[in-house]
């Protein structure tokens, strides 16, 4: 049976440890439990809107709200693929963090940016450096050289 979550002052993580008690197969949430990550895009792409309503609406308080909506929904695809096996919500952050500070060079590394768009130029090569990385190793995984 679940155990109340407590309330640690780390608010990201009880958030984390609440969606693990809805999700616990005794004593969780039914409606929870039968959720997919199928079930649950519909649901992103809501939150997603409403942050953006939020945010033309100019209220503050409603944007508060909808921001930690959508963060839920980011926990709740986390763990269900943590349950799977395959990363956690920490896992995912960690690479965040790390893909941040690679497209921050300016702030982070050696490189230079004076302007709004020497940023954008230098996200979008590295962006693009990413991808092409990303379909090499692709490449190499199903042995698809000719």
């Amino acid at each position: 049976m679940p155990q109340p979550v407590p309330d640690t002052g780390h608010p990201f993580d009880d958030l984390v440890a609440l969606m693990a008690t809805l999700r616990h197969p005794e004593g969780g949430c039914p409606w929870d439990l039968e959720q997919t990550l199928e079930s649950l895009k519909p649901y992103v792409l809501e939150e997603a809107q409403e942050v953006v309503d939020a945010i033309d609406s100019g209220d503050r308080e409603e944007l508060m709200g909808e921001i930690g909506d959508l963060i839920f929904e980011a926990v709740f695809l986390a763990q269900l693929l943590a349950e799977e096996g395959t990363f956690s919500i920490q896992d995912s952050l960690r690479h965040m963090k790390a893909k941040m500070v690679r497209r921050h060079p300016h702030v982070f590394g050696e490189g230079e940016a004076q302007t709004p768009a020497d940023v954008m130029r230098t996200w979008a090569e590295i962006k693009a450096q990413e991808k092409a990385d990303k379909a090499a190793r692709d490449a190499g995984k199903s042995g698809g050289s000719a």
